[in-house]
């Protein structure tokens, strides 16, 4: 099976695939490609593969990519084929850490072989907390995420399970019960 988290940014969805990953040996994380500039010290072919709006382009029209989606105006973000025919190789479980519209277009093309989850904030105000605490954006940036998270959190439910991440040991423990449940560990 996928394994397809997706949450508002600031969320804590990478938070449950770190933790994904230190305790289960079946797990890869899908790195995602993007054409948006690393943020503090993210590194190419680490937490994404950064690559030039242009080069999203070319490789879109080369259909390199499972799905992909303009976050913003050349702030492209996608899957690239070539990244899980690596993992599913090694015959592990894909982990995606994608946004809401990728989530939702990944279970569209995966169906019944990708379990999605939603990872909720507890409420918005606390999302626009924890985005000013990461100190990596413009205040005019957390905004745009913070509305674009209320608009996200409505599509909450078309996911196959949603996790709140109001206190995270429970909610780590909630994800653990969710893939006993689906043979995933």
């Amino acid at each position: 099976m996928i394994l397809i988290f997706c949450a508002p940014s600031g969320s804590g969805k990478s938070t449950f695939v770190k933790y994904l990953l230190e305790n289960y040996k079946n797990f890869e994380l899908s790195i995602s490609a993007t054409s948006r500039q690393p943020r503090g010290k993210e590194q190419h072919g680490v937490e994404y593969y950064f690559i030039s709006a242009e080069e999203f382009r070319k490789l879109i029209n080369e259909d390199k990519f499972v799905e992909y989606e303009e976050v913003y105006t050349d702030y492209f973000y996608g899957t690239l084929k070539s990244e899980i025919e690596r993992i599913q190789q090694k015959g592990y479980t894909v982990i995606f850490d994608v946004d809401v519209k990728g989530g939702l277009n990944l279970k569209k093309i995966f169906g019944d072989d990708a379990l999605s989850v939603f990872i909720m904030p507890p409420s918005v105000e606390e999302l626009s907390r924890r985005l000013h605490g990461r100190g990596t954006d413009t205040e005019e940036m957390i905004q745009k995420r913070v509305e674009k998270a209320s608009k996200e959190m409505e599509d909450a439910p078309y996911f196959d399970k949603i996790i709140v991440n109001d206190k995270l040991p429970i909610a780590l423990k909630e994800l653990d019960e969710l893939l006993k449940e689906y043979k995933m560990i």
